[in-house]
């Protein structure tokens, strides 16, 4: 069974920290703590995008305009002034192309 402090252990270990610590040092013990817990959130947050993570570091460090970009320029298509759309749509066809030969 799990131990679940009541009120008078509680309230033991209170004294023990003010004791120990100083009733000065409590206060700012507890607001470290907390700003803690609050920067372990967000990296716990940041790395549940462990897809997005394994994605951005396959590009290099590139946004998908620029991988998009040079995806037209390997198969001769010069990307300027096309929208990503039109562009994804020229270069995916003439890559299927060079896939079937």
């Amino acid at each position: 069974m799990a131990f679940t402090p009541g009120t008078t252990e509680l309230l033991i270990l209170l004294g023990l920290f003010f004791v120990l610590f100083g009733a000065e040092r409590l206060p700012k013990m507890a607001k470290a703590l907390g700003q803690s817990k609050g920067e372990f959130q967000k990296g716990l947050a940041q790395t549940n995008n462990a897809r997005d993570t394994l994605v951005d570091l396959e590009a290099g460090g590139r946004t998908p305009e620029q991988v998009l970009a040079e995806r037209a320029k390997a198969v001769g298509i010069n990307p300027a002034g096309m929208t990503s759309a039109d562009l994804e749509k020229k270069v995916s066809a003439l890559e299927s192309l060079d896939s079937e030969e």
